[in-house]
């Protein structure tokens, strides 16, 4: 077991400046952080007058959702590439060390119940809102076994959640079939009568 701080060089804060509606480059909020994975579903955009090289984010990178709800704070994704992007100051981007630690390890070990669990004991509270610190997240260790057997503990875990996305297609499509017969059936049992 490791601490996050023995495997990363910093613990990196986002951008404060405000969003725009429209741009070139994606600025990542809280909200596109979905089941450890970045949702391109409502965004907003990085403003021109921003420092891109500082928050530009590269493909594994590792982001951690400090500022939320006390249900929310802690959530990680990980940005697997496809557009540029950048991230707010609600997050906070973990520059591990890619010599010792997967990122997809990372963001499988940080989206763990105990993760979940170590958010819940050390995050302090405001008004609506939980906060955990980058001093803080630092001390949440981790198994760290070799890198081979980090990817295959990833590549178990994506076969797996790959198996429970079909499944979870394969259920909304039956319910539709199932509501489109009880429908047929109702109708024609209306009309009957």
């Amino acid at each position: 077991m490791v601490e996050l701080g023995e495997i990363s060089d910093s613990f990196q804060y986002g951008s404060s400046l405000k969003s725009l509606d429209s741009g070139d480059v994606v600025c990542l909020r809280m909200g596109n952080i979905q089941n450890g994975e970045i949702d391109w579903s409502d965004l907003k955009f990085a403003p021109k007058d921003e420092d891109l090289d500082k928050y530009l984010l590269s493909p594994n990178d590792v982001l951690f959702n400090r500022t939320n709800s006390p249900i929310h704070v802690g959530k990680t994704g990980i940005y697997r590439g496809g557009r540029p992007a950048v991230f707010a100051g609600y997050l906070i981007r973990i520059n591990y060390q890619k010599d010792k630690v997967l990122g997809p390890y990372l963001n499988c070990c940080l989206n763990t119940k105990e993760a979940k669990d170590f958010c819940s004991r050390v995050k302090t509270d405001g008004i609506n809102q939980s906060n955990i610190n980058a001093k803080v997240l630092q001390t949440f260790s981790i198994p760290l076994p070799p890198l081979a057997e980090q990817q295959t503990i990833v590549a178990e875990i994506e076969a797996e959640q790959a198996l429970v996305n079909a499944n979870r297609e394969l259920i909304t499509r039956f319910e539709a079939k199932i509501q489109t017969t009880l429908s047929r059936i109702w109708g024609d049992e209306s009309s009957i009568s």
